[in-house]
């Protein structure tokens, strides 16, 4: 009797453990001789990406129509990921500088 009980309730905890999301990571980007790096980054809804600026002057990380974040010189910027999708985005002072956020649910 209690092997007929115990069976469903490990079965529900093994689907309750396989639900369970991945925990939020942090991800980081350097930035260094006006270079983000890597260029493309694949993360989920819930990471943080953090960029690292290694340079002595200030950039940001601009989506165009969306968010930025500034980054000052030898310092760091944060942006923790709200929606899926996949977005471009540069330096607004230095616009060669390109970068890619692949988004997934």
């Amino acid at each position: 009797m209690k092997a007929a009980l115990i069976r469903p309730l490990l079965v529900g905890l093994a689907l309750v453990l396989a639900a369970d999301p991945a925990p939020a990571a942090t991800i980081e980007v350097m930035i260094d001789k006006l270079v983000f790096s890597p260029t493309t980054i694949d993360a989920r809804v819930g990471n943080t990406i953090e960029w690292v600026n290694k340079d002595a002057f200030a950039h940001t990380a601009t989506v165009k129509g969306g968010w930025e974040v500034m980054i000052p010189p030898k310092a760091k910027g944060k942006l923790t990921l709200k929606t899926a999708g996949t977005v471009d985005y540069f330096c607004r002072f230095h616009p060669n500088m390109k970068g890619r956020l692949v988004v997934a649910p």
